[in-house]
């Protein structure tokens, strides 16, 4: 038996960095440890292409994994290229000897497709994370020889030669006995060994079988992922069973997208726009992300950063051979690459919903009803820095026939001398169309956005404006309306009525910020509307933050109807504490139409009472 042989000191510090610092998680040592099976089949395959003594059947090349409960042993086995004693030196013996990478970068372009997935030489010691002991028997192609390699991670290692009959390695793990901390145990339950192959290694290219004691195989993996397969190649119904699978969804998405980007940062994606929102969707506890792979390898369940915040709905996977991953193939060393394929994936994205919008109208609103809200807050979010991305993907409910409607279209049917594109904000379409402001604007040929979501004003602001079309409140400000004798008229009656308006705003006092004769109310006696500036929304949105700092208060605007009866019953009512209950009422009456709490209901149904007491006592006289 060979001596002892002792890792060099700075081997030392840095394996046991790796197994208690690197690898953060202790289940990716089957992910590291398949990896580095498939890559030595590849070099045999690669091999055998320069040399005709190398032989084999295709069909039996594949990585098998069994499990002994009873000696607390698991056993991963390759039929590849195999190791030869000074092979086994180099690579396990000597951490970081990135074997791989070396021979990688001695591949020839034209067997570029292979990929090789360990590129760093240490995956194989991720082991040591659940193992007291770790054993690594190969025998090299071209060789009679087989050699074992032997360690417990700390003391050092030795290699022996051994009898062994066929070609390849198998690496046996000896696992650590179970904590109150960690349960090494796990790793021997055939369910756990199928879902971690499942999740982390399915498109292993080769045949990852799990074979049980009576020495019955069963595969594990799908080995070609469908988003590598050529989408002529895929029907619809494959499509739609993987994202069911894969995302644990029981109806077919909306939309599939599917994306084979060559340049100089190559990947492949398959995205999906889910048909209904997702129970969590609305919640703290959704994350967003895509699953981001490398050479098929899982690295990371949800990526975060390959997808947008206005796009958090689209589910889906991104493989590329391209990234720069760090030792332990959980982190990406350069973000700058992310972010080319996240670019890439965020414009495709945009393209096709662009598409279903202009030629699947009835899909586009089905997905808009979904996800409309994200596009939404997409403009808002980040100070409008998306907003020319988005702008054309929104939609609104308007007056034109109560159907969704987008900026293009309503501006494509404004009036010719039209300026603005006017909305209203209320909780429903039907408030919005039975707001006294909203009467007038239609009546006089106007189209009205119906603004329905808490979001919807915030982001019009954030917009300004569309197509030099400024965006206009009818309930805020002036509306600007009335042809120049509207206006003289008007006026007119301001100055004839300036003592009564006065009157009515000392009796409110701190209650509104005026009073005034409206130009925007036509059957209706009474309306609030807000100043330039806070809009009653944007004061119910932000006042329902916890924060009382963060409390606003939009300016408050009484006007009166000076074509209505009101005004010629206020003129002629004499008594100050009648006029004094005449401008309280028309106060609530208005908060209440705008959909605002009123100070005191009990208060406003005494006077309503009380008028009408006093109305019958006046017929009876």
């Amino acid at each position: 038996m060979a001596r002892l042989k002792q890792f060099k000191s700075e081997s030392k510090r840095l394996l046991d960095l790796m197994i208690n610092s690197i690898y953060t998680n202790q289940e990716i040592f089957l992910r590291e440890l398949i990896s580095n099976a498939s890559d030595a089949i590849d070099k045999l395959f690669v091999q055998s292409l320069d040399n005709d003594s190398i032989s084999f059947n295709k069909d039996d090349l594949k990585i098998e994994i069994k499990v002994n409960k009873e000696l607390r042993m698991i056993t991963i086995k390759d039929n590849g290229i195999g190791m030869s004693k000074e092979s086994l030196e180099e690579n396990l013996g000597t951490i970081a000897y990135s074997g791989s990478k070396a021979f990688k970068e001695a591949l020839e372009s034209d067997v570029s497709d292979v990929d090789i997935i360990g590129q760093f030489g240490v995956g194989f010691y991720s082991s040591f994370m659940v193992a007291k002991e770790v054993r690594v028997l190969s025998k090299a192609s071209e060789s009679d020889d087989a050699y074992v390699f032997i360690s417990n991670g700390v003391d050092g290692y030795q290699i022996n030669k051994v009898e062994k009959s066929d070609r390849g390695s198998e690496v046996v793990l000896f696992l650590k006995d179970s904590t109150e901390d960690n349960d090494y145990d796990q790793f021997l339950e055939s369910y756990l060994i199928k879902s971690l192959v499942k999740k982390y290694s399915d498109y292993v290219r080769y045949p990852i079988v799990m074979v049980n004691e009576e020495g019955e195989e069963e595969t594990l993996n799908s080995q070609i992922p469908l988003w590598k397969r050529s989408k002529q190649d895929i029907t619809d119904e494959e499509y739609n069973q993987f994202y069911k699978e894969k995302f644990n969804d029981f109806e077919d998405p909306l939309k599939v997208i599917h994306m084979s980007v060559e340049g100089m940062i190559s990947f492949n994606a398959l995205l999906y726009i889910p048909k209904k929102v997702p129970f969590n969707f609305y919640s703290s506890e959704h994350e967003k992300g895509l699953q981001l792979y490398s050479r098929s390898i899982l690295i990371e369940d949800k990526n975060k950063d390959l997808i947008p915040d206005h796009f958090r709905f689209v589910r889906g996977v991104v493989d590329s051979a391209d990234l720069s991953l760090n030792i332990s193939r959980e982190v990406l060393q350069n973000n700058h690459q992310l972010k080319k394929i996240a670019s890439r994936i965020e414009k495709k994205i945009k393209s096709e919903l662009e598409n279903m919008l202009a030629n699947e109208r009835e899909v586009y609103e089905e997905f808009f009803d979904n996800f409309g809200m994200d596009l939404k807050f997409g403009i808002y979010n980040g100070f409008g820095v998306n907003k020319d991305l988005l702008q054309d993907l929104i939609m609104f409910k308007s007056s034109h026939e109560d159907k969704y409607t987008t900026l293009a279209e309503y501006v494509e049917r404004k009036k010719e001398d039209q300026k603005e594109i006017y909305y209203v904000s209320a909780d429903s379409i039907l408030k919005a169309r039975q707001l006294p402001q909203s009467e007038l604007v239609i009546d006089k040929g106007y189209e009205l956005l119906f603004l329905t979501h808490e979001v919807d004003e915030f982001a019009l602001k954030m917009l300004g404006s569309y197509n030099d079309l400024t965006f206009k409140s009818i309930n805020q400000g002036s509306l600007d309306l009335d042809s120049s004798e509207e206006k003289e008229k008007l006026e007119t009656l301001a100055t004839e009525n300036k003592s009564l308006l006065e009157k009515i705003q000392d009796n409110l006092k701190d209650k509104v910020d005026s009073v005034r004769l409206s130009s925007r109310l036509k059957s209706h006696p009474v309306c609030i509307v807000s100043g330039e500036g806070i809009s009653f929304e944007m004061e119910k949105v932000v006042n329902q933050s916890p924060d009382e700092n963060q409390h606003v208060k939009a300016e408050r605007i009484l006007e009166i109807n000076p074509d209505h009866p009101i005004l010629s019953a206020l003129q002629n009512t004499e008594d100050e504490q009648t006029l004094s209950d005449y401008s309280q009422l028309l106060y609530d009456q208005a908060l209440l139409i705008e959909g605002l709490p009123i100070e005191n209901p009990s208060e406003f149904s005494l006077k309503i009472a009380n008028l009408m007491v006093k109305a019958s006592q006046v017929k009876q006289d």
